[in-house]
């Protein structure tokens, strides 16, 4: 299938962020699009290839830099959840507008810090499928602050450590409250996300329409060796496309109670 690459830039509170999409050749009827959020440390680079890979499925694909990172470097140290939340909704709108996509067939694929926000926009955009790998967790209090400083809680550690009920935790809520359907993928050697953290979200999504947990053997959390990279890349592959043959006619609900659909332009 011939994919054709398009740079965007994305407007979120009076700035703009850089994002590419990439687009399939296909007829002029709607269909299914894929949003990639990348890791804390991450760039839109990394999931390029991937996005480019499932295009060929005839989705519209969206990578993206949050605020912090790539051209916005300067701001690592001070962006926020709030606004790296923002980030991701604000291109979620971009690509819900775009021409040839369907607003009822939105995927969101997230990992690590990109998971976590992923899950909780779900709470405030209708996204019908969820793909979270290895998905961090933060403790809900002092949402404004710098994300960077998170990590200084002297309970951080242990917070991971331990599981948690949606109650407990906006992303995990937003989780409880989803009714797409979802990919949970966990590394088996992950030092940063432990294993109770992925264990918390499998729990909280007790409503999703379907479930598919896998675990890639002896990975770390940054899958840094190839073959990890390659093994997590078929299964996000392999559950799209079932997703997909599956999703020719809208949902008769959304995804989301609580999600709202993005504004006109």
């Amino acid at each position: 299938m011939s994919l054709r690459d398009e740079a965007v830039d994305i407007s979120v509170d009076g700035h703009g962020i850089e994002g590419t999409l990439v687009l399939p050749e296909r007829s002029s009827e709607s269909g299914p699009a894929v949003l990639f959020v990348h890791g804390w440390g991450g760039n839109q680079e990394q999931y390029l290839a991937r996005a480019r890979a499932v295009a060929g499925l005839g989705c519209v694909c969206l990578t993206f830099d949050l605020r912090g990172h790539q051209r916005t470097r300067t701001q690592y140290d001070a962006v926020t959840r709030e606004q790296n939340l923002s980030d991701v909704v604000a291109a979620y709108d971009l690509l819900a507008r775009r021409p040839g996509v369907d607003g009822s067939r939105i995927a969101l694929v997230g990992s690590s810090y990109g998971a976590y926000l992923g899950a909780i926009a779900t709470s405030l955009r209708p996204v019908r499928w969820l793909s979270l790998r290895a998905p961090a967790i933060y403790k809900d209090a002092e949402w404004d602050r710098p994300k960077r400083e998170l990590h200084r809680d002297p309970d951080f550690i242990e917070f991971r450590l331990r599981t948690h009920r949606p109650s407990e935790n906006r992303a995990l809520q937003a989780c409880a409250d989803f009714r797409g359907d979802v990919l949970i993928v966990e590394s088996c050697d992950d030092r940063i996300v432990p294993h109770a953290v992925v264990a918390s979200y499998v729990a909280a999504l007790t409503n999703a329409r379907s479930l598919t947990y896998r675990a890639i053997e002896g990975a770390d959390h940054g899958l840094s060796a190839e073959q990890w990279k390659q093994a997590y890349g078929v299964l996000v592959m392999t559950w799209l496309a079932e997703m997909l043959a599956g999703a020719s006619a809208p949902m008769a609900e959304t995804a989301h109670a609580g999600a709202r659909q993005p504004a006109e332009s």
